[in-house]
């Protein structure tokens, strides 16, 4: 049975820590704005951890000492939820430092997405959900552009609804971290094109894993990564990070998924919105997503969707990894099938 965190509430208290890189330092104001939105727009008090004010050299020197931070917060009674700064590279690192056990005892919601990935999915084979999803510096600083976001916060981790729909943000765009004075300053916002039905025309039904390409790469054939039978009747949601990794090299992931057997075995496949692909680069990746999972490994009528709104795009959605969903092709549909949260 999934250990399940309490629901935020107005007047709880939040974690912030940095599990990877410290951009807090280069981009002071980006950070500030993040916490301002925390805040102000729900009524949460801040608690910084010691990790959240170093630079990046400073947080590569010791992943001991970001991984006492998390550990710290879970077992902190205070604490509702904790919520990283940023993403990263290296927070595979931080992994044999981090107490199961404490987590176990104390489940609570666990936030952050791209390098944070390494995190989420730790706690998740422990048994909690945890939830992929926006940042501090990117997500909540850039709040302020999206109000449709903030409804998908509050219905998410303040909210203890059955069901859940997920729904298109009708705009998206990326954070600009290069200048402007309020730290929430955003890149051209485009109009939502869709999202990319590929195969499959029954409706699936599975618990949600996964994360960002890059991060989960590093995890394959360590002590971290799943059993085979973990993968029955999951829902994998994978992203790519701001690298932009080529529609080729995305394929050669997937490869290796197909390869441990995932796609006779998954529920069904979701993949977030490319982060600086151009249009015909994103249909090249379509085909190169159809072509390894349908042609290759023969798993045709696995559902497969894509430009989907998690990841590194802006607003981004939460997916509570270990939670019950569903994804219906013939509705058009993709939604939790219980409430993340007790």
């Amino acid at each position: 049975m999934a250990l399940k965190p309490g629901r935020l509430r107005e007047g709880d208290t939040v974690a912030v820590v940095a599990t990877s890189a410290g951009l807090a330092v280069p981009f002071p104001r980006v950070y500030q704005r993040g916490l301002a939105v925390l805040r102000e727009e729900y009524g949460l008090e801040v608690r910084e951890y010691p990790t959240t004010r170093l630079g990046s050299d400073q947080l590569w020197r010791d992943p001991a000492e970001r991984a006492a931070d998390l550990n710290e917060a879970f077992a902190d009674p205070e604490i509702a939820a904790i919520i990283t700064t940023i993403g990263g590279s290296d927070s595979i690192r931080i992994l044999p430092h981090l107490d199961p056990e404490v987590a176990r005892r104390n489940p609570k919601i666990m936030l952050g997405y791209s390098d944070t990935s390494t995190q989420l999915i730790f706690y998740q084979q422990l048994g909690l959900i945890t939830f992929l999803g926006p940042s501090v510096m990117a997500g909540f600083a850039q709040q302020h552009h999206f109000p449709e976001a903030r409804d998908h916060v509050r219905a998410l981790l303040f909210d203890s609804k059955p069901e859940y729909r997920y729904r298109p943000y009708p705009r998206w765009s990326s954070a600009d971290w290069d200048g402007g004075e309020r730290g929430d300053e955003i890149g051209p916002v485009h109009d939502h094109d869709g999202w990319h039905w590929l195969q499959g025309g029954n409706p699936a039904r599975g618990r949600l894993f996964g994360g960002c390409f890059e991060t989960l790469e590093q995890i394959k054939g360590t002590q971290f990564w799943p059993a085979p039978s973990f993968w029955d009747d999951r829902i994998l949601a994978l992203e790519t990070s701001e690298e932009a990794p080529s529609p080729d090299q995305v394929a050669r992931w997937l490869r290796n998924y197909g390869m441990q057997g995932v796609f006779d075995r998954a529920a069904a496949i979701l993949i977030g919105r490319a982060c600086g692909y151009a249009d015909d680069q994103k249909r090249e990746l379509d085909q190169a997503v159809l072509r390894v999972i349908g042609d290759e490994f023969g798993a045709r009528e696995l559902p497969v969707v894509t430009n989907l709104d998690f990841g590194h795009t802006d607003p981004q959605w939460i997916l509570p990894l270990g939670c019950l969903a569903e994804v219906d092709p013939a509705a058009g549909e993709i939604r939790l099938a219980e409430s993340p949260l007790r």
